[in-house]
């Protein structure tokens, strides 16, 4: 999908120009570009998908090490009410859905067992574990592959691209949820220092 989108933005992107200097030209002769054989673009193009995907999922579990990081060991249990989640839950239910996300991807691959820890230690372990989970299982991808269709759980039958950045948008959303967590506690969140 992402290279028959890029081949067909480049061709049309070529196809402008074209009409554009024809547009321009004074002596009515007809000035040709050449297009790159869609063969060519898309062997040019191979693997940057499944690049682009693991480079994000690389970046989310820096990203989010750092932001549990910052909280500290003595209010990992904090919760700004009675009804929500603790920071570390919070935390746990990423881990958690890294597993169910990504283990869509190979139905085949061994979940790890992230336990039920509290400590701040224990949890930031667990989602390391959770984001490894999932670099394993991306590092085996390829272009091809992350666009087959497979049962997504929840999002039925969809690529396995859209289930790899469904689980970042999660992450990424339960993220904006935890930056309050922080803030309530007098810390900036490390992307935003």
């Amino acid at each position: 999908m992402y290279l028959v989108f890029r081949t067909l933005f480049v061709a049309s992107l070529l196809t402008a120009v074209s009409f554009g200097l024809a547009a321009c030209n004074t002596d009515n002769s007809v000035t040709t570009v050449e297009e790159p054989a869609a063969e060519e673009s898309a062997a040019m193009d191979e693997g940057a998908l499944a690049a682009d995907v693991l480079k994000d999922w690389e970046s989310l579990k820096t990203a989010m090490m750092e932001f549990g990081d910052a909280m500290p060991e003595e209010n990992f249990d904090y919760k700004p009410k009675e009804e929500l989640r603790n920071f570390g839950e919070q935390l746990m239910h990423v881990a958690g859905a890294h597993l169910f996300y990504m283990g869509n991807l190979d139905a085949d691959a061994a979940r790890p067992d992230l336990g039920e820890p509290v400590e701040k230690a224990d949890v930031l372990q667990a989602l390391s574990d959770s984001f490894d989970f999932g670099t394993a299982i991306l590092s085996g991808q390829t272009d091809a592959s992350l666009q087959e269709m497979v049962d997504g759980g929840y999002l039925g039958e969809a690529t396995r691209a859209r289930i790899a950045y469904s689980a970042m948008i999660h992450t990424r959303q339960e993220y904006g949820v935890m930056t309050v967590y922080l803030r309530l506690n007098d810390i900036v969140p490390p992307a935003s220092r």
